[in-house]
């Protein structure tokens, strides 16, 4: 993998990680293999639909709350277990859960966010596998912790392609996957992760968009 350099993160990416015929079967089994749902979740006492369809996959302790409501995850499926025991051995992190992302068109996205929950630890590793239409993905400095030389990125992620946030990356950057007007296709993103709950901490397991409906959803 390739290193990407920016002041304050970790980040590697492989473009070409899954070779693109394999990664074209995938697709086409994930996408009508996967049980994809609309996680209804409330904003300042609103609820609303975010702009995608989502499923939480993991080990049976790998649960988590968000939104006011506890999600069981759902059980490995074969395809996601040999990708998760790839990545474990390529990356040397056991991983126990996936969340797996559907945008349908380019009207569907997620807002800047962090995955920095004390479940995921003080330094997390997020495995994210691309999988269908080519999108943009977006870093900025989180204003908080940020460091000196920080600053935006953006980093097309094509089909079949890996990008591995470590170390600080949480802490010192939001991300996210704008809109877009062009015309396209379908993208399915695997966002492999550790859900530790041994601290005994009981909150969300994985980030909201943003304290309110986020623009670019």
């Amino acid at each position: 993998m390739q290193a990407i350099e920016l002041p304050g993160a970790d980040l590697a990416f492989d473009p070409d990680w899954l070779p693109g015929d394999a990664a074209t079967d995938l697709f086409t089994r994930l996408r009508h293999g996967i049980p994809w749902e609309s996680h209804r979740i409330r904003v300042y006492g609103r609820e609303f639909d975010p702009p995608r369809l989502s499923c939480w996959i993991g080990d049976p302790d790998a649960r988590y709350r968000y939104s006011g409501r506890w999600f069981e995850p759902r059980p490995w499926m074969p395809d996601l277990a040999a990708l998760r025991d790839r990545l474990a051995a390529e990356l040397d992190v056991p991983f126990n859960s996936v969340l797996a992302n559907l945008y349908r068109t380019g009207r569907d996205a997620m807002g800047f966010h962090r995955d920095s929950e004390p479940e995921l630890g003080d330094a997390p590793v997020i495995a994210s596998i691309s999988l269908g239409a080519e999108r943009r993905f977006r870093l900025r400095p989180y204003a908080k912790h940020a460091v000196a030389g920080a600053h935006s990125l953006s980093i097309d992620l094509p089909h079949g392609s890996l990008l591995v946030m470590r170390g600080t990356t949480q802490r010192h950057y939001q991300h996210a996957l704008p809109k877009t007007g062009r015309a396209v296709g379908e993208r399915i993103n695997l966002t492999f992760r550790r859900i530790d709950h041994s601290s005994g901490n009981n909150s969300s397991a994985i980030t909201n968009a943003s304290s309110r409906p986020s623009r670019a959803g």
